[in-house]
């Protein structure tokens, strides 16, 4: 019987040992548990975790600044923001990128304040579709027409494009409406004066290579790769002139007016005188305000690095992020960073 109880205590006093160590082995978690937990960014209120969120973000052609944008905005939220997984993918620019996120197919996307301004009202290309919960992280960078011409074309100015061989982009797209509205202005019956070849950026510019159209419109931050494999070849800019610009600001406010600095593309000796919109970052309004918060902060607070690695990036800033938008609301989430560094009141 005492070898019994002997055993018995033995027995407790083992479990004792091995619970003991269990707990002490919980307690001290390693140095890399512990950073993970650090880097995990959480709700500011009560502390806990936030769900997992996907965020899709769709850009435009491979071939243009923003795809590339895109995909850095993604990769730095991915990778910073603990319960975010987000990517970019390649679209058809700025009315899909719209239309994607209107639908609920996308949450975040890029396009130009006039297009975004369009579709919170239902005009345009969104006439009977208006989202009327379309909200805006951040103004970014301007985006200007860059109206690309053959050297042989004979294309000197808007009005001479007539009759000409020339890319117009995607009927309905956002770089297409810039084609309406500046050739209209210029005197033109668009598209009847105009061959159109509806076309995106990359194949333009293969054409425009091979010398077999006589040029094309490209909407995109400066430097764009379709520009610079087209005045590779021989092509030229075309100025856009302050009258044309000053008729478009008439009946589009959102216009401004824009130079592209000599040297920003191969031959290009002289500064090149055009128009630009505003670009916006913007979100559906049902993202809710501590995410939208999330990426706000942490986009700025990464913007030195997004400009070093993207150049239509570099030299933003919040106080300019919330100018020259067009009027489109701010998701409260970003309203409440841009409150919180004393940019807004």
């Amino acid at each position: 019987m005492k070898r019994i109880l002997a055993l018995a205590l033995a027995l407790v006093l083992a479990l004792g040992l091995l619970a003991a160590c269990g707990g002490q082995k919980s307690d001290q978690q390693p140095a890399e548990a512990t950073q993970k937990v650090d880097a995990t960014i959480t709700s500011q209120t009560g502390g806990a975790e936030h769900e997992n969120v996907t965020i899709n973000f769709p850009t435009a052609s491979a071939s243009g600044a923003l795809y590339a944008v895109g995909a850095a905005i993604t990769n730095l939220w991915d990778t910073q923001i603990d319960y975010v997984s987000a990517s970019s993918q390649e679209s058809a620019g700025g009315i899909q990128n719209l239309t994607l996120v209107s639908e609920g197919e996308a949450q975040v996307s890029i396009a130009i304040s006039s297009n975004c301004w369009e579709c919170l009202n239902g005009q345009n290309s969104f006439e009977g579709y208006a989202y009327d919960d379309l909200k805006v992280i951040a103004g970014l960078y301007f985006n200007p027409n860059q109206v690309v011409a053959a050297g042989n074309s004979g294309i000197t100015d808007l009005a001479s494009v007539k009759g000409k061989h020339f890319a117009v982009a995607s009927a309905g797209s956002s770089v297409y409406g810039e084609c309406q509205n500046h050739f209209t202005a210029a005197g033109l019956t668009f598209p009847d004066d105009i061959n159109c070849e509806y076309i995106d950026f990359s194949a333009a510019a293969d054409m425009l290579q091979n010398g077999t159209i006589d040029g094309a419109w490209i909407m995109s931050g400066a430097p764009a790769s379709a520009v610079t494999q087209a005045l590779t070849a021989g092509c030229r800019l075309v100025d856009i002139p302050e009258d044309i610009i000053a008729a478009l600001q008439a009946d589009y406010p959102w216009y401004a007016p824009f130079t592209i600095p000599a040297g920003t593309y191969p031959g290009q000796d002289e500064d090149v005188q055009t128009s630009a919109i505003k670009m916006v970052m913007f979100c559906r309004g049902d993202l809710d305000e501590e995410t939208v918060y999330q990426l706000t902060r942490t986009f700025w607070e990464h913007i030195d690095e997004l400009g070093e690695a993207q150049s239509n990036l570099a030299g933003l800033t919040p106080e300019e992020a919330v100018k020259d938008i067009a009027d489109l609301p701010l998701h409260p989430g970003a309203q409440r960073y841009y409150q919180e560094i004393g940019v807004l009141s």
